[in-house]
Parts: structure tokens; C-alpha cells; sequence
């Protein structure tokens, strides 16, 4: 089930000027249940296929409840896609944290364990081949971190071998994210954040001897 993003404070700033109910439980209730049917659905069949009829009887909510909510299922879709890729975007940010050894190992670790909590969303999209702009997001969202590492340890590059530097590191990343959520998470996210971040390491450490 989704973890839903709480964001009740811009609901009530954007849409009551608009005259639409304030925030309640029962509207965050509701949102709930129409976005984890929506994934439910996604893991059944092409998002292309979906009907909000279908949504309303998975949700167990009428068809004005979702129209209340959401011009159509793209809206719905998106609308998802940002709480969840906000949530993603706050465990990928750089541990601020000065005992932390390894900050963005550790941020590594964060992503990867906001991935398993909510592995079935994730999957979904992931193999989802109308969605692939999630991909990209995920991609740029590990672009920056490796460009932080870069940061950090001084690489003396090229604009152009940095781009193809991070573009590969970020690939690879993105890959392996695949491959253990295709796979059903055959390791937990610690696991896999130690053996993909050796693997990060060890090139990091072939383009700084190349720099």
C-alpha cells in the first residue's frame, strides 16, 4: 500500500480560495484509497486500459468522488507520481549529519529504503512503459548525487567526460534498481546499498585516477 505523502497544508492554501472543502481526514482517507487503487490496477493491466470506473470499484468510492479530486486518471497519475517522487526526493537529499561517515552512502541507503517500503508503486512504474518518465526522474535524481560525489572528491574533468561519467555511474544505478525490484527484492535495500556502492566506489576510483 502506498505510503501516502501528507501535504494537507498546500491543499488547504491552493483550494480554498477556490471554495473547495477544507482538508480532512476523510478527504485524505479517500485520496488514499483512489491512489493505491490506481496502483493496484497498474499492476494488473496497461495504464492505457485503466477506467475510472475501475478505479471507483477498486477505491470503493463513486465516480464523483474521483472527479472531486482529479480531472481524469492522467491528473490522478501525476498527482501520485509527485507525492511520491517529493518523499523519494527528501531521502535522496545529502544526510546532514557530521558523525555520518559517509554522507552520500548513507543518502543511497535512504532512497533505497523509501524504494522498499513502497516496492509495489515502485515496481509498478518501473515496468510500466507508458510511465518511463519516471525512470528519467529517478536518473536525474541520481545524476545530482553522483555530481555531489564529484564535488567532493575534486575530480579535475572535462565538462564532456564529466557528463559521460555521471551518465554512466547514473545508468548503472538505475539498472541495478531495476533489476532488484524485477526480481522481488532478492536482498534487503542495506544489502544491495553496499554491494552497488562498492561498485560506485571502485569506479569513482578509476575516473579520479584518469582525472
Amino acid at each position: 500500500m502506498i505510503d501516502f505523502v501528507d501535504f494537507s497544508t498546500e491543499y488547504n492554501t491552493l483550494f480554498n480560495k477556490k471554495g473547495v472543502l477544507p482538508w480532512t481526514e476523510e478527504l485524505k482517507k479517500n485520496q488514499t484509497a483512489i491512489m493505491n487503487a490506481l496502483i493496484q490496477l497498474m499492476a494488473e493491466k496497461d495504464f492505457e486500459k485503466i477506467t475510472i470506473n475501475e478505479i471507483a470499484e477498486r477505491a470503493d468510492v463513486n465516480r464523483g468522488t474521483i472527479y472531486s479530486h482529479y480531472a481524469d486518471k492522467y491528473d490522478l497519475m501525476d498527482k501520485c507520481l509527485e507525492a511520491q517522487l517529493r518523499q523519494l526526493i527528501e531521502s535522496c537529499s545529502a544526510v546532514e549529519d557530521e558523525t555520518e561517515p559517509n554522507p552520500s552512502k548513507a543518502s543511497l541507503l535512504r532512497t533505497l529504503e523509501q524504494l522498499e517500503e513502497n516496492a509495489l508503486f515502485y515496481k509498478t512504474l518501473l515496468r510500466n512503459k507508458a510511465l518511463l518518465s519516471f525512470r528519467n526522474q529517478l536518473q536525474e535524481m541520481i545524476n545530482e548525487q553522483i555530481k555531489v560525489q564529484f564535488l567532493e572528491n575534486n575530480f579535475n574533468l572535462d565538462e564532456l567526460s564529466k557528463d559521460i561519467s555521471v551518465q554512466f555511474l547514473s545508468s548503472a544505478t538505475v539498472g541495478v534498481i531495476e533489476w532488484w525490484f524485477t526480481h522481488s527484492n532478492p536482498c534487503s535495500a542495506k544489502e544491495i546499498t553496499e554491494k552497488l556502492w562498492s561498485m560506485l566506489d571502485l569506479n569513482l576510483q578509476m575516473i579520479r585516477s584518469q582525472a
